[in-house]
């Protein structure tokens, strides 16, 4: 993974976006907006997206943001990435339909949005090292918020203006790599001789707990 850091201006260009590399650092300023699994179900199965430019404000941050209301205004508290897998299900249909050019989460996301990505131009950023306490004061202005009513104070979709916000590192590129799936094709590649080294049969077989962590 790469130590410097590259700053970028959003909205990224497709250009911009081919241009990263995986594991590349970055920074990101200009516009986000948030949501949750309401905003993913809401925008696929109804139809129901937020009033916003899609070219301008490109970059969805995958977060329930702790908010508190000052008088007329909005003070963010918190706003710790949530796990991105999460949203797998919907997550490449939600890319193609706002052609979004970049995605900021926790964790990773699966082939479906690793192919959507590569299709638009587009970059998944996961976080590292960082929690949602520093990154609050990378928000330099709470610009609005959608479906506050009906969905609340998480679920509901803010706009942001965030200077040199993360860092992140760039976990899905937009010619269809994926850093976490790079890591696990080369632990399996290097599990025989692991095996061999500790002694442990060829043909052992891992305890099935069952269940899935995340669907």
């Amino acid at each position: 993974m790469d130590t410097e850091i590259t700053h970028l201006n959003l909205p990224l260009s497709e250009d911009q976006a081919r241009g990263l590399r995986i594991g590349q650092m970055v920074t990101v300023t200009g516009p986000v907006f948030t949501g949750r699994s309401r905003f993913h179900i809401r925008a696929i199965e109804d139809g129901i997206i937020p009033p916003l430019d899609f070219s301008e404000v490109n970059c969805f941050f995958h977060v329930g943001p702790v908010m508190r209301q000052e008088g007329d205004e909005w003070r963010i508290v918190s706003i710790e990435p949530t796990s991105s897998i999460r949203f797998e299900r919907y997550g490449a249909d939600v890319v193609r339909k706002l052609g979004l050019r970049t995605l900021i989460g926790k964790t990773t996301m699966g082939p479906r949005t690793v192919e959507a990505l590569a299709e638009v131009g587009g970059i998944y950023l996961s976080k590292i090292g960082i929690c949602g306490n520093q990154l609050a004061p990378q928000v330099t202005r709470v610009v609005g918020v959608h479906f506050l009513e009906e969905l609340g104070k998480t679920e509901a979709t803010w706009v942001f203006e965030v200077e040199r916000f993360g860092p992140f590192f760039v976990a899905i590129d937009a010619h269809g790599n994926s850093y976490f799936e790079d890591l696990n094709r080369n632990l399996e590649d290097r599990m025989p001789q692991l095996r061999r080294r500790l002694g442990i049969p060829e043909d052992y077989q891992h305890t099935d707990v069952g269940g899935s962590v995340c669907s």
